[in-house]
């Protein structure tokens, strides 16, 4: 969905998908329109524009460019040792670029011969130059540069020059620094629709994307009232839509992230956003790698999972792990996996993957910490033996806070109806707000085969308010206490609470007799009506049988 109209900055984000959209142009026009590398010039190009931009706009702030008309200019005339100086004084979060490495000095040269390997150089420098700040981690700690060219896609080489003159000429033709002031909205905005054709799974993780009503729902419920100096987690993060929205709710400056996810694709994304929405400072923490064999955020000396304030997840719900079932089964794991693990079935694929997850972040969660995830509503009251198990410690352990459950199609690429488990580790409870807002939201066509829900702004707000203020709303919400919750198996199921009401009419008795005779006489009047029907179509067969 187009949120254009509704953000500030509408002007400067059309320009941004307009160079998006050049920019794609340019790889259908090279016959890489949905290859599988066609994600990755996009991204790589689209991120050296931004840092670009950045770099430049945050010298023009600097005393030595006071005044300076030309900063590009003003900047390559530097010695060595006054741009190492720079460094000090820009931001931590702001990339340093070589004068070569600039788009306008790019722009100057793309008329000469070997253009291509001139366009790479600079990519692949700039991530050299910054591979301290701007790099991911693998699970064993090899770091993932930032760019690794994108000219080598092109399988012949007399054209990669052409395909690079081309790609330079739509980065110069626009300028990010409107942007800069913008704010989460706008580039929740942007990155969405950077990555829309690429939101796809890959045959690891699955979802790419949470769509934005859910984020909301979770960060404005999970931190009501803001926080400082916590940590935020997911341990299948995707592409961080989760963790930026709960990171903008508590502020930026305010929390560290973490994140894994076992795909590359995902990471690379995860990795993108962080740097579009000023949270450099937490790419250390994204790591590559199965969360569920080898989790990799620990507490010092390794042999314990680090525990977080705050975790938020929408696990794949189901995925093939029967390679590592059984090692998941061992006793190494038992204390983590302490509900069981999936047996593998005739469909590994089919295999409930987020179970696993849920325990997982069950078992990372601070003392006193907060989570929310993102679950298939079916485990709600699901009967077998790890789901049950899981729900009873949830509430067994006073962790449950609430549930929410969310119209079906939320989601763009599944029909799975989803519902929000919240956990609140800040004090033992004794109820939990249960809520059914499956009737809300618009249904809308995607494409001749999709349709998506949306929820307004004041469906967000009905749910956020309610939930926050553990409000009763007939038929919506309920506050069922954990007794009551045990009494009826476990069942997380708001429906399973609702009262069923009677409406009742005082009358006298006479009334009621009046009434009564009413019925009966209508009664006599339907017996009468059947008997003479009845009465017709026997005579009717009877002169057919008379012939």
């Amino acid at each position: 969905m187009d949120n254009a109209t509704n953000l500030p900055g509408t002007a400067v984000l059309a320009d941004t998908k307009a160079m998006i959209d050049g920019l794609k142009s340019v790889c259908a026009s090279a016959g890489l329109a949905n290859d599988s590398s066609e994600y990755k010039i996009i991204t790589e190009a689209f991120l050296y524009k931004y840092l670009n931009d950045k770099f430049l706009y945050e010298l023009k702030k600097l005393d030595e460019f006071k005044g300076a008309g030309d900063i590009e200019a003003r900047f390559a005339a530097m010695g060595d040792d006054e741009r190492e100086m720079l460094k000090i004084e820009l931001d931590a979060d702001t990339a340093y670029l070589r004068p070569e490495y600039l788009i306008p000095s790019l722009f100057n040269r793309q008329d000469m011969s070997g253009f291509a390997k001139e366009f790479d150089d600079a990519l692949v420098g700039i991530a050299a130059d910054n591979v301290d700040i701007f790099s991911v981690r693998t699970g064993q700690g090899q770091a993932i540069n930032l760019f690794s060219g994108v000219t080598r896609f092109i399988v012949e080489e007399g054209k990669r020059d052409s395909f690079a003159k081309q790609l330079v000429n739509k980065l110069a033709a626009f300028s990010f620094e409107r942007a800069f002031d913008e704010k989460y909205d706008f580039f929740a905005a942007v990155f969405e629709y950077l990555i829309s054709d690429y939101n796809k799974d890959s045959g690891t993780y699955g979802e790419y994307f949470t769509p934005h009503s859910i984020a909301t729902i979770i960060a404005r419920i999970l931190v009501p009232d803001g926080a400082s100096d916590v940590t935020v987690y997911d341990p299948a993060a995707g592409t961080g839509t989760l963790v930026l929205a709960a990171a903008h709710r508590i502020g930026e400056d305010n929390c560290t992230i973490y994140t894994q996810d076992r795909s590359q694709k995902a990471n690379e994304f995860m990795r993108l956003n962080l740097i579009l929405n000023n949270l450099t400072h937490s790419l250390p923490n994204v790591i590559h790698d199965d969360t569920l064999e080898n989790p990799r955020h620990l507490e010092k000396g390794g042999k314990a999972l680090k525990r977080f304030d705050y975790i938020v997840s929408n696990p794949p719900f189901k995925a093939d792990f029967s390679d590592t079932r059984d090692k998941l089964a061992g006793a190494a794991y038992r204390k983590r996996f302490w509900a069981g693990v999936p047996n593998i079935t005739s469909k590994p694929e089919k295999m409930e993957i987020y179970l696993m997850f849920l325990q997982h972040i069950v078992a990372s969660m601070k003392q006193g910490g907060h989570a929310a995830v993102v679950v298939p509503t079916g485990f709600l009251t699901a009967k077998g033996r790890i789901p049950l198990g899981i729900r009873k410690r949830m509430v067994d352990d006073g962790l449950l806070r609430g549930v929410v459950s969310m119209p079906s199609n939320i989601f763009a690429n599944t029909g799975t109806n989803v519902s929000i488990v919240f956990l609140d580790g800040s004090a033992e409870h004794d109820n939990a707000i249960l809520m059914d807002a499956s009737k809300l939201g618009t249904k809308k066509k995607l494409d001749s085969k999709n349709q998506r829900t949306f929820l307004s702004d004041a469906e967000i707000d009905r749910i956020v308010g309610a939930f926050n203020a553990g409000e009763e709303q007939e038929d919506f919400s309920v506050v069922a206490s954990y007794g009551d919750i045990e009494a009826k198996g476990y069942s997380f199921s708001a429906g399973q609470y609702f009262e069923v009401k009677i409406d009742y009419v005082d009358i006298t008795p006479e009334e009621f007799d009046a009434e009564l005779a009413r019925r009966m006489n209508n009664l006599a009047e339907l017996f009468a009506e059947e008997n003479r029907l009845q009465a017709e179509i026997e005579a009717q067969l009877k002169k057919v049988r008379l012939g």
